[in-house]
Order: C-alpha cells, then structure tokens, then sequence
C-alpha cells in the first residue's frame, strides 16, 4: 500500500511518515500543493492521500477539484487545521472521502484509514488485494 501525504507542517508530517510506515504502509511526503498535484498527475500508483487544506503554491482544494477533474476516484482524506462544519462541507463537496480537523489522535486516523481502504480499493506491493486491518 502506498500512501502521498501532503503536508507543509515537517514536525507533524514527520510523525505522519513514522506512523505510518512502522504499519507497514510505504509513504511517500510533499510539502506544497504543486508538489501534490504533479506527484498524482505522474505517479498513478498511490492507494490513498492524505491532504492538508493549507498548503503553499497551490491551494489543498484546488489540489483535490484537479484530482476529481481528471476522474481520479484516489480515496482523500483531508487533514487539516480548518475545523468548521462549513469548511469541512466544503471540502467533502470538492471530492474528499473524509475529513478530520486537527489536532487529532493517531488512532482516530488510523481508523479512518482503514475504513477508506477496505472499501476495496487497496492493493498491497504484490497487487494482491490486502485487508487495512492486518496493515493498521
């Protein structure tokens, strides 16, 4: 399983990785928008994203609308710091599978993980089908 993490914030992208990994998920981290939107455009082997709203040089939701807008169905889970009811109908509007405001505990996204990746869209290295439950 792949997972792209798109996150300005190195301290909690550096948690995210750690975590992450030591699930035994291979990730793979940018740090602005533009980074984000060509690393989905040239490297379609992502099982999932994990996307911050407020990223430099381009917009988290703008990321997302071109992800939907090239009819990519790559699970998204927005993570991010904007915690309102309408930010988050917002983004769930734009294409997002799920949304979880910061801060937040691991385990919360770990579940949340889970859930977006048993929906039977994950894959693991040798491209057979793997349950999110034996990789979290």
């Amino acid at each position: 399983m792949r997972i792209l993490i798109a996150e300005d914030d190195q301290v909690l992208a550096d948690g995210l990785l750690r975590s992450l990994r030591t699930s035994g998920a291979v990730v793979d981290h940018v740090a602005n928008g533009a980074e984000a939107d060509t690393a989905l455009v040239t490297h379609n082997h992502f099982d999932l994203l994990i996307l911050d709203l407020g990223l430099p040089r381009i917009h988290g939701l703008e990321v997302l609308r071109r992800l939907r807008s090239r009819g990519d169905s790559l699970p998204v889970l927005i993570l991010t710091a904007r915690s309102s009811w309408h930010e988050k109908v917002t983004g769930m509007d734009a294409g997002a599978d799920d949304y979880l405001a910061k801060p937040f505990h691991m385990e919360e996204l770990l579940a949340r993980l889970r859930a977006l990746l048993e929906r039977g869209r994950t894959f693991n290295s040798a491209g057979d089908k793997a349950s999110a439950r034996t990789l979290f």
